[in-house]
């Protein structure tokens, strides 16, 4: 689960990491009221939306002007520019082209940046360790400074027997060549973000830039954090942060019904249960020539109804040329899930090519009820002829 960055930096606020005052609105009446209790002279007016780049970004309103993130110097500018953001679709780099709605604005007191650095914190998978991430060239895509000069990004493994040590923060510190009161500053304020990350059950914090001001503070100017949805149980508070604007529409949808669904850009709509049959299914899609158009799971213990939910998300995406249901009946049935899809292709009216393998408990219940059905489904032998199939339907469909 993803928060905005205001909410982030409450977070960060909670375990001690210096931030930016600032607050949160709705309104351009909102953003004057406080802006002027925040004081001046200057301003930061930041659109919140679950992706980076914002300002670099643009609007699709006002593909010429400027971006997502604006410094002001006086309150009717302030009040000016939240009324040119809100509502306006931004687009970023991570956005992609449909870009995100911009339905609250960030409000924060400007600070005078002398240098912009770079810092995150992530599951290392490799490893399976959380591993600190630095760069001197904060403020940019860190991801062209890795393929261009990753000389440049300093890494550093926490052992999560002994925790982060002191000399771990210095090091970090020293490489992003800060001075010795900023890395002892550094060094403290790195404890406080590791805290927060083990606490909170973050998979990934970030904060770019991490700046150091004319005063030689140092402290996060922005901060992205990302938290393993199966751990939020033990965070009420940061659940109550979601946005479900923000997310998309038909995985919201699956997870009310307990199903596990991702969209991704391909054509040929995936129904499995168990994830690895289901990586495995979306890559023999790859293997033949077609193109996956999500991930979905339904579980080992599905219902005919969870079974009928999941093919109408799918049926949802207007990308989805054809189908392809591939289940192993362990604890699931086979003549479960041949109910749940004739059920669900009856109720949808289906139109795509649908191609159905099953195998396991009761199988061959499942496939006399799908050729009862009276409905052209296709059935496969195999996950190779399942494979081949579907994506020659969706091309002779085509």
């Amino acid at each position: 689960m993803n928060i905005h960055e205001y909410q982030a930096k409450q977070l960060l606020k909670r375990y001690g990491v210096p931030v930016a005052e600032g607050g949160v609105a709705y309104t351009p009446d909102e953003a004057e009221t406080v802006a002027k209790d925040l004081g001046g002279p200057v301003w930061v007016v930041k659109s919140q939306i679950h992706a980076g780049g914002r300002g670099k970004g643009t609007f699709k309103e006002d593909p010429n002007g400027r971006g997502g993130v604006r410094v002001v110097t006086n309150l009717e500018e302030v009040a000016d520019n939240v009324k040119a953001m809100l509502g306006k679709t931004l687009v970023t780099h991570q956005t992609g082209p449909d870009g995100k709605q911009v339905k609250r604005i960030y409000i924060e007191a400007g600070c005078d940046i002398k240098r912009e650095l770079y810092l995150s914190l992530l599951i290392d998978r490799t490893t399976s360790r959380v591993t600190i991430m630095a760069s001197t060239e904060g403020g940019m895509n860190i991801e062209e400074v890795a393929e261009e000069t990753p000389e440049k990004i300093i890494t550093e493994t926490i052992d999560p027997a002994l925790g982060l040590q002191g000399y771990q923060s210095r090091k970090v510190g020293f490489a992003l060549e800060l001075n010795g009161k900023q890395v002892n500053a550094f060094s403290k304020m790195l404890a406080a973000i590791y805290k927060a990350f083990l606490e909170l059950d973050c998979s990934m914090l970030e904060i770019n830039p991490l700046v150091v001001t004319g005063d030689g503070n140092v402290m996060p100017l922005d901060c992205k954090m990302n938290f393993d949805s199966n751990a939020l149980f033990r965070h009420k508070d940061v659940e109550e942060m979601r946005d479900e604007d923000e997310e998309d529409p038909s995985e919201l949808e699956a997870a009310r019904h307990g199903l596990n669904y991702i969209k991704l850009d391909g054509a040929i709509g995936c129904m499995v249960n168990g994830a690895g049959l289901a990586m495995a299914t979306m890559d023999i899609i790859k293997l033949y020539g077609g193109s996956p158009a999500n991930f979905l799971d339904v579980g080992g213990g599905a219902t005919k109804e969870r079974v009928t939910e999941a093919f109408k998300i799918i049926l949802r995406d207007p990308k989805v040329e054809g189908i392809l249901v591939n289940i192993f009946g362990g604890i699931m049935r086979c003549d479960v899930i041949a109910e749940g899809v004739v059920a669900a292709a009856r109720e949808v009216s289906l139109n795509v090519p649908l191609v159905v393998r099953l195998e396991g408990t009761n199988v061959d219940l499942g496939k006399k009820i799908l050729a009862d059905s009276g409905l052209p489904i296709v059935s496969a032998d195999n996950l190779a002829d399942a494979a081949e199939k579907v994506v020659k339907a969706v091309k002779e469909a085509a």
